[in-house]
This record gives C-alpha cells, structure tokens and sequence, in this order.
C-alpha cells in the first residue's frame, strides 16, 4: 500500500507530466495546423519558390558609360550586397547585438521558443537574425500579406493576441527553412540587404552612405554600431532628432561587442567617449549626379518595360522601381561632374551680377524696360496653388489673396545651401522669379552619346527641365544654318565677301504691307567688306540677311532640320536671326552634325538595360544618316572657328584658353532681343556642347548687351567645362584632348583667304590620330 503522502506526490508527477505532455502535444498540432493553415484558419505560407527567391524591393540603377552610379529610381532605397563585401566590423556586430549564437543554432533560440510559447506569444523578443529575416521577408506582422492578400491572412490572424502568437511560429517554421536552403553567409547577407535602417534607407550598404557616405567595407566599429542600433527601433533612435538616444543605443551595442570579446573593454571605453560623427545626406529622387536626366528618360524607361512586361508572366513582370534594373547611360560621370561645377560656379557668380545690376528695382520689365504692372499677381493666377484656393475659398478672390499674402514657414534654394525662412507666397514667387537658370548638354559628335546634361540650377527646387523641356529663342546660334545652307546650295563660300550695309525685305521676301530691314546689334553698319567667316565670327546681322535673301527662308529652314532641328521653323526673313524656338536639345544635335562630317546622329542617352542578375534586356545603338557633304560640314567647322581666332570674334576669348598647336575649336555666341535669351554653342572634333542662360520668364533679363549676351550670360559655363575636360588625363586617354578637326580627303579649297588661320587643318578621314596635348 501506497502511503498517502507518497500517492499525493505521485499523482502531482504525474499531473505534471499530463501537463506537459498535453501543452507539448497543443504545441506539436498548434504549429503543425500553422504550417498547413488548417481549415484556412491561420492564414498561407510562402511556396517553395517564394523561400528559394525572396522579393525585395530594389532600387533601378542608372550606370554611367565609365561605371559609376549617377541616379537611381526607387520606393525602398535598396543597393544589395553580397556576403563577400561586406565587413567583419559590421557581420561581428551584428550577431553580437541580435543573435550572438547565430553560428550555433539551426534557425531557433529553444530558450527564446519555450518563453514566447508558454507566453502565448505575449512576451515577444528573442528573435535570432534567422526569424528576423523571415519577418522581414515575407511580412509576416504587416497588412502587405494581410487584408490585401488574403491567402496569407487566416480568420484566426484577425484576434489580436492570436495573430502575434501565429505570425511568431510562422517565423520559427520560416527560419527552419531558410536555414536548410541557405549558408550561414547568405542569411547574414540577406539580412543586412532586407531590414530598414530609417530614412527611406534600406539595406545596409544604403545606410552606410546615408548616415557615414562610406560603403560598407570602410566602416569602424562605432559607426557599425550606430547602424546596427539602429534595427531595434529606426523611429526611435533616429540620429537626425534624438541623437542623445541613438549615442546610447550606440554605446549599448559597443558593450555587446566587448562582452562578446569581439573588442577589448578598454577599446570599447575609448569608443564610448566619441561623438556619432555622422555625415548625414538623404538620397532621394532630389539627389544624385544627374536628377535631371534621370527624370528626362524615366517616361522612356516605362515605356521600354512595357513592351518588355508584354512577353513575360506575371509574377515576372519588372517594375522600375522595385526590380533592381541596370539602366546603362552614355553619360560620363567625370563630364557630368565637370558640367556641374562649371555652372554650379558661373551661374552663382552670375546671379550675384544680376541682383547687383538689378538692385533696388524689379526685373520683370517690357521691351521699353519698364516694370510690369501685376507681374507677380498674374504669375501667381498661372499656378496650382491659386486655383486650388479659388476652388477651396469658392472664387471668392479677397480671401485667396489674403491666403497668400499670410507668412509661412518654409524652406528656399539659395547658393549657399537651403534657407529657412518665414515668407508669403507672393513674396516667396517674387523671390523665385529674380533667379537666373541654365541649360548645358555635351554630346560626342562621333557616335551620339550624352556625355553630360544638366537641366537647371537645382533639380529640388526647379524641376523644369531647360534641355528637353524648354523651347527658346536661339539668336545668332541658328547664323550657321544659315551660312551652311549658303555653302551646301553654293551660292556661298567662306571666303566670299560680303559688305557690311542695310538689307530691306519686302512684299518679294513674303511680308505683306510691310517692310523690314534689320540692324546689327549695335544699331550700326560698318560698310566693311568681309570673308563670310569673319562675317559669322564678329555675328553680322546684315550678312545673315543677305544670305537668306538669295537662299530663301525654305531652304535654310530645311538645311536646318536635316542638320538635327525638329521644332517648327517660321519660314519668314527674321528666322536668319533666329526668331523660332528650339531646345538646346536640338541645337546640339544639329552642330554635331558640323563636327562629325555631314552624318547626322541622333543623341543616344541609354545604352542597354538589365535585370538586377546581369541579363540583358535591351540595347541600344544610334542611327547614322549622311544629310550634308562632308565639304560643307568640314567648312561650316573651319567657319564655327572665326568667333575664335578672326579678329573681333564674338568668342575670341577662347584663343586664350584653348587654341595651341594642333587644336582648332569653333564657336557661336547668341543673344536675342532685349537680352532675355543667352547661348552659347562649342564644337571640338569629340564634344558639342549648348548652353543656355536666362530667365524663365523672357520678361526677366539683363538691360544691356554688355552684360546681356551669350558671351558674358552663357560662354564662361563652356570654358569652365572644357578647362575641366582637357585638364583630365583619364579623359585624354579615351580620346577628349586637344585636336584638331578632319578634313575631308580631296578637298578643294583654298584657305589662304584667312592669311593661313585655321587653314593648318592637314589631317584627313584616313590619316587623322589623336594629337598629344
């Protein structure tokens, strides 16, 4: 017989064990019915093909043709990395903050699992990097896989404290099997590429150049542990406004490494004591080498995916802004920084002239210069923000206008970087509408490709595009086509003289009940007899004139598009100077067809695209057309170079800086009626590059020609570039460096017209070789 107090006993063993058993058994079945989503009460599982190819959300790169990374489209700003770049600084961190048995264990921390089980999930923690990836993966906590996607989300997700416990063995059972399919590396790797570090920074390599601008092979431990403190709550221990919290958590994580043995206590102490040092920029669609281009082919992107996307499944289909694309430019990355300091530095120093030659008074003036009267009140009707409030206040004006005469806070460009600052909306356009902005494209003539492109002052604050976008006025720029059309009709040749006198057009010329007899920009003729080019480098409207008076304007109109000019040309007699609106966009393309002997090449931006894996999915080339004879072209350079080196060219200030043995360079300088339009155009054998400056409103502008024209508004951006250009010696070896034009062979001209300038050009097509600086 069993004594009383030895059954008591025996009977709380054995309840014990029906306990456990019972609770182990619930367990076995809890998480067997999870994994199979019993009765669709617990909501599916990723498939074997989602384990073996997660998806993330990854930045599209755009690849500049010497290999640097000038832009990105993203939602989630993700670069990912392999196992292999990454530093041991950051892999010892991480396992010896979130998972410092990581190596050990096969997916489960069973201590971290038996404490979440017997809590029903309630007391959270304890995740190892594994369950970590799994959430982070496969979204097993958020409404992505939840209310949107009902094959992940089961009746039972939808109670609270259930869909915690749920989500939690889902995670286990998840680890299990990433860890069966994937090396330890690979899941460290993973890991670090997935989880978001704040700031729109996901992935590590992202967070290293957001918060240090390192890459993730050159971090130190301290800034390896900012980053990874991160993790446990980005909001939280955001640097930018709690930096006191984030140094704490920093210091935290410091401690693990030391309590890990991965640094020494004394090493840690001295970590401890240092500041964050963060070096702090966002990358954002504001920012990167080239926003601007960026945004001008991103239309042209969607487009080309869509065809792609025609023969592909749809859980295939690739999107520009989560697919990790590789979109492949002709831009160089060494010219586009090169493009960008020259106008980030004219245009400062220019819009300094402006407001001191505008000093006290308003720009915006009539052809008499006069202010105005309601400039800023008629601007403000165009835009959004006025209509949105007529619509909001129900037309009722004194109310809108009260709107926006009320200060605000807000943040303004300057070239000193953003200011903050308390204005209206009125006084914040009037603000605006007094700055200069630019244009500037650089093309290889030789084979079409962009090598630079920047469409405004600051992509942040004005997103107008002044290369693709914008339609102006050319002036004197548009003189070659008509001189080339003169020389392709021979009628004209570059040494042919003309005298510098009046040219009235009439009823004959297509005016009706009207004369016109246009003036050079100085209101004065010289009577002087000149060689055509010496005409075309001092900017002759009068020779302009009787050019299209012996041509017609059709056949300069024509010669003109099958240059590279597709706007619409007014076929009248003012077009010799320039009247129609083109792009820069245009006029480079049309001077490249000078330089690259008669063959019209169509500018080429993107090269080819890939998957995120290297694969092609499309190429591409130029098209090449022979629209001129290679002789015209060749003279029409000999000509482009008498703003340079005739006496009294518009551009004579580039024989100081370019012109040495073996280099010929051939300009254009332009400038439109009341100084609204500033251009300037640059042809070498390798660049043509366009630059435009003005205002944008024509309204807004200098009030003369001394400060007014191409040459002062628009010419210094192109010498500060090609100074850039010719002094890089990685540059010269790709071929930009000085040389000169090549003649075409057999070419029947005499030069002596010049006294032998410009006539040294003795290279033809089948001899030419890139001449040493």
């Amino acid at each position: 017989m069993i004594e009383p107090k030895k059954e008591s006993k025996l009977n709380k063993i054995t309840l014990a064990y029906k306990i456990f058993g019972g609770t182990l058994l619930f367990a076995i079945l809890f998480i067997t019915a999870v994994n199979y989503n019993f009765l669709w009460l617990f909501g599916g599982m990723p498939s074997l093909q989602e384990l073996e190819n997660p998806k993330s959300q990854e930045a599209s790169l755009l690849i500049s043709e010497d290999g640097e990374e000038i832009g990105k489209y993203f939602r989630e700003n993700r670069n990912p990395v392999e196992f292999e770049e990454l530093s041991p600084i950051l892999v010892n961190t991480l396992m010896a903050t979130e998972d410092a048995r990581f190596i050990s264990h096969s997916g489960i921390d069973v201590r971290s699992m038996a404490r979440v089980l017997f809590s029903f999930g309630t007391s959270g923690g304890g995740s190892t990097i594994s369950q970590q990836l799994a959430k982070n993966l496969f979204h097993t906590r958020s409404l992505e896989y939840g209310e949107d996607d009902p094959i992940y989300m089961g009746l039972l997700m939808k109670v609270g404290g259930l869909k915690t416990a749920i989500a939690k063995i889902k995670e286990w059972i998840l680890a299990i099997k990433l860890e069966r399919r994937y090396t330890k590396q690979e899941i460290l790797a993973m890991y670090l590429n997935e989880v978001s570090f704040g700031n729109n920074a996901y992935g590590i390599q992202v967070a290293c150049r957001t918060y240090f601008q390192k890459n993730v092979q050159t971090v130190t431990y301290p800034e390896a542990a900012t980053l990874i403190g991160l993790l446990q709550n980005p909001s939280l221990y955001d640097p930018r406004i709690r930096p006191e919290r984030t140094l704490a958590r920093r210091n935290t994580v410091l401690g693990q490494l030391a309590k890990y043995e991965y640094v020494t206590e004394e090493d840690a102490e001295k970590m401890q004591a240092d500041p964050l040092n963060l070096k702090y920029k966002v990358e954002n669609q504001n920012t990167g080498a080239a926003p601007y281009l960026r945004e001008s082919i991103r239309k042209e992107i969607l487009g080309i995916l869509a065809e792609i996307n025609k023969d592909r499944p749809e859980d295939q289909q690739l999107n520009l802004y989560t697919s990790g694309l590789r979109i492949h430019t002709t831009i160089d990355s060494r010219m586009q920084k090169y493009a960008q300091d020259a106008v980030q530095e004219h245009m400062k120093a220019q819009q300094i002239t402006f407001n001191q030659h505008w000093a006290g008074r308003n720009p915006w003036v009539n052809e008499k210069m006069q202010e105005i009267k309601g400039f800023i009140s008629s601007a403000m009707k165009r835009t959004q923000r006025y209509r949105d409030l007529m619509e909001a206040y129900t037309n009722d004006e004194m109310r809108v206008w009260e709107e926006l005469n009320r200060p605000i806070k807000m943040t303004v460009f300057s070239y000193h970087g953003d200011i903050d600052t308390t204005l209206s909306p009125l006084d914040s356009m009037r603000y605006y509408k007094r700055i200069l902005n630019v244009g500037m494209m650089s093309m290889d003539p030789t084979n079409g490709h962009v090598k630079a492109w920047i469409g405004g002052i600051n992509y942040k604050y004005f997103k107008y595009d002044h290369i693709a976008q914008s339609k102006r006025q050319p002036g004197s720029t548009f003189k070659p086509f008509v001189y080339g059309a003169a020389i392709e009709n021979e009628i004209a040749t570059p040494c042919d003289k003309y005298v510098d006198e009046p040219v009235t057009f009439g009823t004959e010329d297509g005016l009706t009940n009207d004369t016109w007899t246009p003036q050079n920009s100085d209101g004065k003729y010289s009577y002087e007899s000149l060689t055509l080019r010496r005409a075309m480098g001092r900017s002759i409207n009068t020779i302009s004139a009787k050019l299209m008076k012996a041509l017609g304007a059709s056949k300069i109109a024509d010669f003109a598009h099958k240059a590279g000019i597709t706007s619409s040309l007014y076929e009248g007699p003012s077009l010799c100077l320039g009247t129609s609106e083109v792009s820069v966009f245009e006029q480079v393309s049309a001077y490249s067809t000078f330089a690259n002997g008669g063959e019209k090449i169509d500018p080429i931006i993107i090269l080819k695209i890939t998957d995120k894996n290297g694969v092609v999915l499309r190429e591409f080339s130029p098209t090449a057309k022979a629209v001129m004879k290679p002789e015209t072209a060749y003279l029409m350079t000999f000509m482009l170079q008498g703003a340079v080196r005739e006496p009294g060219g518009t551009a004579e200030g580039l024989n100081r800086s370019f012109i040495a043995a073996g280099n010929e360079i051939g300009a254009k300088t332009g400038t439109t009626s009341n100084f609204s339009d500033g251009w300037f155009m640059g042809v070498t054998q390798k660049l043509v590059t366009g630059v435009w400056v003005g205002g944008d409103d024509r309204s807004i502008h200098f009030r003369n020609i001394q400060l007014g024209q191409g040459a002062k508004m628009a010419m210094p951006a192109f010498t500060k570039f090609m100074e850039k250009v010719y002094g890089d010696r990685s540059l010269a070896l790709d071929g930009y460096q000085k040389m000169p034009f090549i003649k075409p062979e057999n070419l029947a001209f005499d030069f002596s017209c010049v006294g032998g300038i410009g006539g040294d050009s003795t290279l033809t097509s089948s001899t030419a070789t890139a001449l040493p600086e």
